[in-house]
């Protein structure tokens, strides 16, 4: 097993989390706040945007099994990645569309990447590219929460249809489970 790590935002995490999940060779998702100026900040501090922090995800995947390349192709066609600081009804620079690298390597693979999403796009992708920052886990609550809170009207109205798409977009990198 060739253990690696991903950490990016798009938007929501709920959203994200309950996407990476269900990916085969993704060993571990964590809602999380990276990016931002304060050290351990509460959920209720990054939403008012002061404290700089995107909802992300941090996820720990085997290379052995997906590769970087695939876990970005499956993040730019789930979210929007050409709004700034928004993905539908939420607002904020916490909502932005971020990815983060370690090293030149990993920024190249993420570079090639937006290129190759772009085609898929009108307007012109916007996400965040930098390097890879403290990343804070968000509060218990937070985690796994779209399949602790299915019946939730916006795990109804907003995570089911995006993970329906990975569902139908992404079947050979389902988890089966």
């Amino acid at each position: 097993m060739k253990k690696e790590r991903l950490v990016l935002g798009g938007g929501c995490f709920w959203c994200t989390e309950a996407v990476y999940v269900n990916v085969k060779g993704v060993i571990a998702v964590v809602n999380a706040y990276a990016g931002g100026s304060r050290e351990n900040p509460s959920y209720e501090q990054i939403c008012t945007g002061a404290t700089g922090h995107a909802e992300v995800i941090d996820i720990t995947f085997d290379a052995d099994v997906i590769l970087r390349a695939e876990l970005l192709e499956i993040f730019f066609a789930v979210h929007n990645p050409t709004t700034l600081n928004a993905q539908g009804a939420d607002r904020g620079s916490q909502y932005r569309s971020v990815v983060y690298y370690n090293s030149d390597e990993e920024k190249e693979i993420i570079d090639k990447e937006i290129l190759r999403a772009q085609k898929h796009y009108s307007e012109k992708i916007v996400t965040e590219v930098s390097p890879l920052p403290e990343v804070y886990p968000a509060e218990a609550y937070h985690q796994n929460y779209f399949y602790t809170n299915p019946s939730q009207g916006y795990c109804m109205a907003v995570i089911a249809p995006k993970l329906q798409k990975f569902m139908t977009k992404f079947p050979q990198n389902l988890d089966p489970k």
